[in-house]
């Protein structure tokens, strides 16, 4: 099975341009963040400051659109993951006239103790949308407990992928596919080539998703 797979997105550059215009993608070598996991990044992506470039966000949504229209068009449900997830599914389900859910990260512990919420009924065919792919697990965890409720889950979609090995053995043991807008090479390719990281940065960058729990 193809692990991570591209979009049908006709413009990768201008996607992943737009995502470092925008601040929603900024990129550190020399100064690493700190993820909450302790890894240290050279990058760090809110996806979520899309939502306020419509253009932006249309050229996402179409890109989502497309990949559906084109492999999943028997797709019945759009499902995001809490909480970045969560807006860029309700536009597609919204465009493709389909119901929408979301999952939680965890089942409440109050009220009816659901984990899914919305629209979702076993025998479904779903569509798991998140907003950026780094370990797999927001995913593939709302992968699993779709599943577990008898729900076929065709895909997984992101905006952008890190492509980690890890994220790889995820994929792998779901046996569900993951459709990325931006490659993580494309994106790097695009801000060295808009002199947004020296060559230098480049190999630093590379180097980071080879072995992102050993990065300093």
């Amino acid at each position: 099975m193809e692990l991570f797979r591209d979009s049908y997105v006709q413009d990768v550059d201008t996607l992943a341009a737009g995502l470092l215009q925008i601040g929603a993608v900024e990129l550190r070598p020399n100064e690493p963040f700190t993820w909450s996991s302790g890894w240290k990044s050279p990058i760090y992506c809110d996806n979520r400051l899309v939502l306020g470039y419509p253009l932006l966000r249309n050229l996402v949504i179409e890109g989502f659109e497309q990949i559906v229209q084109t492999d999943f068009p028997v797709a019945q449900v759009i499902v995001g993951t809490a909480t970045a997830g969560i807006p860029h599914a309700a536009i597609l389900a919204d465009r493709l006239s389909l119901p929408n859910a979301y999952v939680r990260s965890q089942a409440k512990a109050h009220g009816q103790g659901k984990q899914i919420e919305g629209y979702v009924r076993p025998g479904m065919k779903a569509i798991v949308i998140e907003d950026t792919l780094s370990t797999g697990k927001s995913a593939y965890d709302a992968v699993e407990c779709l599943q577990a409720a008898d729900v076929e889950v065709m895909a997984v979609f992101t905006i952008l992928s890190y492509d980690f090995d890890v994220a790889s053995q995820r994929i792998e043991a779901s046996g569900v596919p993951a459709y990325r807008l931006v490659p993580y090479r494309a994106l790097v390719r695009v801000a060295h080539e808009r002199g947004v990281v020296s060559d230098t940065d480049v190999n630093l960058l590379m180097s980071w998703r080879t072995a992102p729990e050993s990065f300093r």
